[in-house]
């Protein structure tokens, strides 16, 4: 979901690794040597960075959901009150995070209990406010749709989106056009029938 262009910081390198192998082997299966080798500094080294695994951890979880609400709310405010050209654009975004972070949707689905309570708790409230928008959208382009219902909708369809991780290696899929667009058209079919079915 990012636009920047310049080379990632040492700190990104480190947590794109550390999320990498966190979800290959589990979070107690890696160790800081591990991911220092990952990124060419020794494990020790990796404590410039961050005081320790569990502060890793914490930062993938919690800035992976920021990331989501905050790019959540600047397509609300670029949809000029469009609620169909909103909701793609929701679909969109969500799907650039599903297919280009799918170690952090294995991550979070096996390691959230792992995070200290605040952490967890943040994590939750950036995720219910994100789910806000969403049904909000959905509930403007289907607005025959009851709020538990679009709810639903929206769970459902981010179950459906997250479920990357499960269609195989990233050189298994036809291509990321093809699988974006497949996906974008499974997400709008299901709201599409929540709409119509109520």
């Amino acid at each position: 979901m990012t636009t920047r262009t310049d080379a990632p910081t040492r700190r990104e390198q480190i947590l794109k690794e550390a999320a990498r192998l966190f979800a290959e082997r589990g979070f107690h299966g890696v160790g800081v040597d591990e991911i220092g080798a990952a990124v060419g500094i020794s494990g020790p080294g990796l404590y410039r960075h961050f005081p320790g695994k569990d502060a890793m951890l914490a930062e993938l979880l919690v800035g992976i959901s920021e990331r989501l609400l905050d790019g959540g709310r600047r397509r609300v405010a670029e949809s000029d009150g469009d609620p169909r050209a909103l909701l793609a654009a929701l679909i969109d975004g969500h799907i650039d995070f599903a297919l280009n972070d799918r170690s952090l949707i294995t991550l979070h689905d096996r390691e959230l209990d792992r995070l200290r309570d605040a952490d967890r708790k943040r994590v939750r409230q950036l995720q219910r406010q994100y789910v806000e928008l969403w049904v909000e959208a959905v509930r403007a382009t289907y607005p025959e749709l009851g709020e538990p219902d679009a709810r639903a909708a929206v769970h459902a369809v981010f179950g459906l989106l997250n479920s990357t991780p499960h269609l195989g290696p990233a050189g298994a899929l036809t291509s990321h056009g093809s699988t974006a667009a497949l996906l974008h058209r499974l997400a709008r079919g299901a709201f599409a029938a929540a709409g119509t079915g109520a």
